[in-house]
């Protein structure tokens, strides 16, 4: 039968724009899937997530028992209650998933067998998921788990090796190493992606790229439920006693390097997920560690400074910043989540990172709400640190004025490397006042590429570099006569690479949505149910499917595929 493509596909790094998005730092050109490997600063960079992940929860368990035996027993317990109930949330969401992700469905094998039968019988396959009345959600034509035997084909082995792996999860679970296993998982599917040849290798770097992105939801969200207040916590403690004990100092620069890791580490995953932004390379990851180390420290110790003396404004004080931040958020109408709920829930956790430093969560320029927020927090540790200043009974001592300048100090640092971030390694290229240059001298001829002729329905990705012709022109097509303008990156950014075309052929899972903008995660990375398509089609299908959502800028169908599902 047939049917009618209704957007633009894409999909996770496995194509390539027809013009990648420029760059004033150039890079190495951009690989094709089959040259794409996991390299060993990926295997590095989740070693070294797995390290701050034991450093902050076992220092923080140290310190818990070392309050314990000096019979300090309410630092205890507020320590202790910052380990457990943050952990238990998490391992909770991860179950969640887990019991989602492992449950089949009835539909599993039949969509299993859909796509064996037209990877077989058809050039190429088209599947269609649709709007099925949830906001976002998408109704699987192809929903389920890996494709495997039959309820009446070895059903007593597998049965057991189901059970076996229920169990072994909710062991891993009690005993809150949820988060661990996910990393030792995300290191066997790269590792497995990187030895394998296609299709194992595509298959694998799929299920590699979903576990990242679950890892780094779940940490993120660990660090600032459990690191953030432990971090306030340990710090109001040294201030009101005026010394520092080694495992207090040690709690608290673990929950520090926790928080900037995990925002960086982060919004590294997410870019890595969409393949219409450009990777973030580990040196611009390095500094955008830095600059929230120094941010956060500089904030949490004024925090800290405050709670020593004004415990009760100062809860004033964290409530009322949250709820503003919240609803700035949601004025903002973001578009992370599934549902209306889901999206006030996350617009509610994100209100708590904002307490503590800035995330984005609005496509387009973030200049200007970057600077009210950062104003914001300026005049903010500003009157913290003063308040704290003019009332501590140690104002008058050379104690309180190291206070002050580390404060002043370290939010400083934190701001010179944000600049050095977005001036020199973001991913985009150097932000700067100018923008895009607009000329008119690039020639008719650039026009006629092979990606050019194509419709807007097969192009991988919207492109960066938009080209513009006059309105006379715009009916004419390719090829004519005319000016031609054509929006060109700033001086020394990497030149388009001619030779990659998208590919065409293949299976085409259809989501009957539109692509959610970044900083956003892709529906296929937050619906689950899409998650078990793409598992389903990556294993049994030749080729790598096409990821295809409803492109609200095309007027009308354009082309047609062929196809017999």
């Amino acid at each position: 039968m047939a049917a009618k493509s209704d957007g633009a596909p894409v999909s996770l790094r496995n194509e390539i724009p027809p013009e990648c998005p420029s760059r004033s730092d150039p890079g190495p050109p951009h690989l094709r899937p089959s040259e794409h490997r996991y390299s060993l600063p990926d295997c590095c960079w989740t070693l070294c997530a797995l390290l701050v992940f034991f450093s902050d929860g076992a220092s923080d368990l140290w310190l818990a028992a070392d309050y314990y035996l000096r019979s300090d027993y309410w630092c205890f317990a507020l320590t202790l209650v910052f380990v457990i109930v943050p952990s238990v949330v998490v391992q909770v969401l991860s179950f969640r998933w887990f019991a989602y992700d492992f449950t089949e469905t009835v539909d599993s094998g039949a969509a299993a067998a859909a796509v064996v039968a037209a990877a077989s019988g058809a050039e190429e396959s088209d599947f269609s998921i649709k709007d099925s009345g949830e906001r976002g959600a998408g109704r699987a034509a192809a929903a389920g788990v890996l494709p495997g035997p039959g309820p009446g084909t070895g059903g007593g082995a597998r049965g057991c090796c189901r059970v076996f792996m229920w169990l072994f999860q909710g062991i891993i679970h009690i005993f809150q190493l949820a988060q661990v296993w996910r990393y030792v998982h995300t290191l066997y599917l790269g590792v497995q992606s990187r030895w394998h040849g296609d299709p194992e290798r595509r298959h694998y770097y799929w299920r590699m790229m979903f576990e990242s992105a679950d890892i780094s939801m779940l940490r993120l969200l660990e660090s600032f439920l459990k690191s953030a207040p432990q971090l306030v916590l340990q710090l109001s403690i040294m201030v009101q006693a005026s010394q520092v004990l080694p495992l207090q100092g040690l709690s608290a620069s673990a929950s520090l390097m926790s928080l900037a890791w995990m925002i960086s580490s982060y919004q590294k995953v997410l870019r890595d997920s969409r393949d219409d932004k450009l990777p973030m390379t580990y040196k611009a990851v390095i500094v955008q560690i830095l600059w929230h180390l120094f941010t956060i420290g500089a904030r949490t110790l004024a925090f800290a400074l405050f709670a020593s003396m004004f415990q009760l404004y100062f809860g004033i004080f964290i409530v009322a910043h949250w709820c503003i931040m919240t609803f700035w958020i949601i004025q903002g109408e973001t578009d992370f989540c599934m549902s209306k709920w889901e999206e006030i829930i996350y617009n509610m956790m994100v209100g708590i990172v904002y307490v503590f430093c800035w995330f984005s969560v609005r496509e387009g320029r973030t200049r200007c709400r970057m600077l009210i927020y950062s104003l914001t927090v300026f005049v903010e540790n500003v009157a913290l640190t003063t308040a704290w200043y003019l009332y501590c009974p140690h104002s008058s001592e050379f104690y309180a004025v190291i206070m002050v300048c580390v404060v002043a100090s370290s939010y400083a640092l934190g701001t010179f490397f944000m600049f050095v971030y977005y001036c020199l390694l973001h991913p985009d290229g150097s932000v700067s006042g100018w923008g895009y240059i607009v000329e008119k001298e690039v020639p008719v001829e650039s026009l006629a590429s092979p990606a050019s002729s194509l419709p807007p329905d097969l192009v991988s990705s919207p492109p960066r570099t938009l080209q513009r012709t006059k309105g006379s022109d715009r009916e004419q097509g390719p090829g004519v006569d005319g000016d031609v303008f054509q929006v060109r990156p700033p001086r020394g950014a990497q030149a388009p690479l001619p030779n990659l075309k998208p590919r065409t052929e293949g299976p085409v899972i259809r989501i009957d949505l539109p692509r959610k903008k970044y900083p956003a995660w892709d529906a296929h990375f937050i619906d689950r149910r899409l998650r078990k398509t793409i598992l389903v089609l990556e294993s049994a299908a030749p080729v790598t499917p096409r990821i295809q959502y409803r492109c609200l800028g095309t007027p009308k169908e354009v082309t047609e595929y062929e196809t017999t599902v």
